[in-house]
């Protein structure tokens, strides 16, 4: 019973993080303006956030394990989580490029 409810949770996650990368690719559609620059980043992140969920659940189900997985979509997700704080501090104190 227990590994039915881990597998359910599992694929509703999968589902979700889907769910997430389309919002991320409409975020990114949607940030034309100069205000809304920053979120790029973060719409960037969040699709990388989606790809690591997905790759999560693919390695649970034991279909595709890699070490890159848990150490260097991370770090990509956290290095543009960054780029886009600095990116929205610099618009909002007004520092120019």
């Amino acid at each position: 019973m227990v590994d039915f409810i881990t597998g359910v949770i599992q694929i509703a996650n999968l589902v979700l993080a889907v769910v997430a990368g389309l919002i991320a690719a409409s975020m990114f559609a949607v940030s034309k303006s100069e205000s809304l620059r920053p979120w790029k980043a973060l719409a960037v992140a969040l699709i990388f956030f989606a790809l690591e969920e997905i790759f999560g659940g693919l390695r649970s189900f034991a279909i595709y394990s890699n070490a890159w997985i848990t150490h260097v979509i991370p770090s990509v997700v956290l290095a543009f989580l960054i780029w886009g704080l600095v990116a929205q501090l610099n618009l909002a104190t007004g520092v120019k490029k």
